[in-house]
């Protein structure tokens, strides 16, 4: 009996959405995705995920819907067996790498978003359409000061927060800056791991891999230009840029 194919609800510009797209990837699990548009994306992701949160991304399989990035890798698991990024000898040590940069993964979105609101709102805009339909993109462009606002309120975005964002953005580069510093490839093992697909993921906005295609946009690049300008030189802001060119979307077709 065939299985249900797997669906992917996704933002383009998501971080979180980018770590699950590359972990089914990675599996060589099938899947079609779909690109919602902030605002609208609520509903859905209402209905899907029955916990009362609207966040992204969600993985549905029939009549099965799972939500939150660490709870769709538990589902696969469960699903598939151990999966090849999550070796079971190394599963513990992998889990505790992804749980650290899933927490910073809030910070990212807020240091770029304070550093972009009122700068590079046209590219935001268009990012934010990009999978519109027509009325909802009029509809953005018009509300774009109030869905801001919401995103303010929603982020805690000021000044002071996005300082101390980038302060633990900044602790968890020196603590992966150390485990590279033996010159090692992967974070854990020999191979490429949910270790290496979350940091690399959730840093990738910030690190602007050009095999993205949102972060590697020239446009996202200059838009982001003075926010991003302090970090380009780090070795793990490199060693992401050189995991998506050897790792990411190689071997892949539509």
């Amino acid at each position: 009996m065939t299985s249900a194919p797997l669906t992917l609800y996704t933002f383009a510009m998501s971080h979180y959405s980018e770590k699950i797209r590359w972990t089914l990837d990675a599996c060589q699990l099938p899947y079609q995705e779909r690109c919602l548009t902030p605002v609208f994306h609520m509903p859905t992701a209402l209905r899907l995920g029955r916990r009362g949160q609207t966040t992204l991304p969600i993985v549905q399989q029939g009549s099965v819907a799972v939500q939150d990035s660490p709870r769709i890798v538990d589902w696969l698991e469960t699903r598939q067996g151990t999966l090849s990024i999550l070796p079971e000898a190394q599963r513990e040590d992998i889990r505790q790498i992804e749980q650290r940069f899933d927490s910073i993964g809030k910070d990212v979105a807020r240091l770029l978003y304070a550093g972009s609101f009122g700068v590079a709102d046209a590219h935001i805009r268009q990012l934010w359409t990009a999978h519109a339909n027509p009325l909802q993109a009029l509809f953005i462009r018009l509300a774009y000061p109030l869905i801001c606002l919401g995103f303010r309120q929603k982020l805690n975005i000021n000044a002071a927060s996005a300082t101390r964002a980038g302060e633990r953005i900044g602790a968890q580069l020196d603590w992966l800056e150390a485990q590279l510093a033996d010159g090692r490839r992967y974070l854990v093992g020999d191979q490429l791991s949910l270790a290496d697909i979350t940091a690399a993921s959730l840093l990738a906005p910030i690190a602007c891999p050009a095999e993205h295609p949102v972060y590697g946009d020239a446009a996202y690049q200059a838009g982001m230009a003075a926010t991003l300008a302090p970090w380009q030189a780090r070795p793990g802001m490199a060693w992401v840029r050189e995991l998506y060119r050897q790792q990411r979307y190689t071997g892949l077709t539509d």
